[in-house]
């Protein structure tokens, strides 16, 4: 039966849905302050006119755009909230948080921890430590190394997924046979949904065909393994440019666009993940990129050092990649 390993990371909490010894889904959550399932007070700020639409002011000062706000209320007013769904950056700007109004009878509470969160689901949750190797045996590596490029080999082809302010682009790349490269992909996207956490507006550019049945073929392969994943949202059928598009419920940025909307920062992090792992005794020297130095937040090396009870050294490289990171035990 699968099973979600939850690792409480430094920075981070990360999980992934373990089935037959791989991953077959993930989700990661970084400290971002309002998350989607809070509760929280706020202040009805401009509305919009002729809508249930506003701007609140959030205990922090932050701003949120919500939805479904009787017309009666007015500027100012204390409103009581739900988030569904969190600040998303993006190249150049930050969508803000989305609010609602909470139910009747709903109380101020923090958002669930990823481990409360998916407790409430189908599978069972084990928390792992960080020094193991659960992870590592499903596939964690090769699946962080996916979501940093985007690009997904299948049987055939290959992925490119990419995403945009407007949407998530998934790209379908091979030799033809065109009919026979775009079924093939389709087993590939259906758990890349799963394994990157993709939900919102996903855009899938097949290769085009040029007869209908073609299409119809594809359009109904991609139905049954959308259902089979349990992918739940809506879905166009493919136009005569190979073009499909997926909608389905967003709460949080997908492991692909955290890490491109903040490679510094996920490059930190999982240097932290590496360091933790680091078996040999000694003092701990991490090597990076100094971007990735700079994103390293001074209560995360405390953390680590408070961790691991060692000493920690810097050495930083401007000639290494972003995302290639080193952590080792060298003599005090």
């Amino acid at each position: 039966m699968a099973e979600w390993l939850v690792e409480d990371g430094i920075g981070e909490e990360r999980a992934i849905l373990v089935e037959q010894s791989a991953i077959v889904a993930a989700r990661i959550v970084w400290d971002e302050p309002w998350r989607a399932g809070a509760v929280v007070e706020a202040r009805l700020g401009a509305r919009i006119p002729g809508t249930r639409r506003a701007v609140v002011r959030l205990p922090d000062g932050s701003e949120a755009l919500g939805e479904g706000f009787d017309p009666k209320l007015t500027e100012g007013q204390a409103v009581l909230v739900r988030v569904t769904r969190c600040a998303i950056a993006e190249k150049g700007r930050t969508k803000l948080p989305q609010v609602r109004p909470a139910a009747p009878g709903e109380a101020p509470r923090p958002a669930l921890s990823l481990r409360e969160e998916l407790a409430g689901g189908p599978y069972p949750v084990r928390c792992v430590p960080v020094h193991g190797r659960a992870f590592a045996e499903a596939g964690w590596d090769d699946l962080v190394v996916e979501a940093l490029t985007g690009e997904v080999a299948f049987a055939g082809g290959s992925l490119v997924i990419s995403p945009t302010p407007a949407m998530t682009l998934i790209d379908v790349d091979g030799p033809p046979p065109l009919p026979a490269l775009a079924l093939a992909a389709v087993p590939a996207i259906a758990a890349a949904l799963r394994r990157f956490d993709l939900g919102g507006s996903v855009g899938i550019d097949f290769p085009s065909l040029a007869e209908k049945a073609q299409r119809r073929t594809v359009d109904e392969a991609l139905a049954e393994a959308l259902a089979a994943a349990g992918w739940q949202g809506e879905r166009t059928g493919m136009n005569g440019f190979g073009f499909v598009q997926l909608v389905s419920r967003l709460e949080r940025p997908s492991l692909i666009a955290r890490f491109a909307r903040a490679p510094a920062a996920a490059a930190a992090r999982r240097l932290l993940r590496l360091a933790e792992r680091v078996a040999e005794p000694g003092t701990l020297l991490l090597t990076a990129h100094p971007a990735a130095r700079r994103a390293m937040r001074a209560e995360w090396e405390a953390e680590l050092a408070r961790r691991t009870g060692r000493r920690i050294q810097w050495h930083e490289d401007a000639g290494l990649a972003l995302g290639a990171t080193f952590a080792q035990a060298i003599a005090a």
